[in-house]
């Protein structure tokens, strides 16, 4: 499994930047690839996923640990990826968002396609950097 660490600090208070890390039906205003995004009962989300050319619904299960301000969720579907989306105040009205992704590279590539090995390691950081400054600027532009 390879481990992807990334974090963004963003102008907003801990409660605002926590809140919308819970709108899952939002994501997809955020996150690359991310078609459509939908809460289901008990902690789970429906995603639908378009990456390398190839389209995917996964299933997903959140759960939180809202005392630490830490998200965690999981796959449970192919292919497997779990993580966690924890937020640390800065001050008053900025916060940290620190993202933590695990994932097995061969099978996010079976699944949807692109480069392999470093190439596909790199690709991924692009896109989970990229993806948290898309949430810095939705969430401090209040959406």
């Amino acid at each position: 499994m390879s481990r992807l660490e990334e974090h963004v600090d963003v102008g907003v208070p801990i409660d605002k930047a926590w809140d919308s890390l819970h709108r899952v039906e939002d994501y997809p205003r955020f996150v690359a690839g991310l078609r459509d995004a939908r809460a289901e009962a008990g902690g789970r989300a429906h995603l639908d996923v378009e990456a390398g050319g190839r389209t995917r619904e996964l299933d997903a299960e959140l759960s939180d640990r809202g005392g630490e301000r830490v998200m965690e969720w999981h796959t449970t579907s192919a292919p497997e990826l779990t993580g966690s989306f924890s937020l640390q105040p800065i001050d008053r009205n900025h916060t940290r968002v620190q993202a933590r992704i695990e994932y097995d590279a061969a099978a996010v590539r079976e699944t949807f396609g692109g480069p392999k090995g470093f190439a596909q390691v790199n690709a991924i950081e692009r896109l989970v950097r990229s993806d948290l400054e898309q949430f810095k600027e939705y969430v401090e532009q209040g959406r």
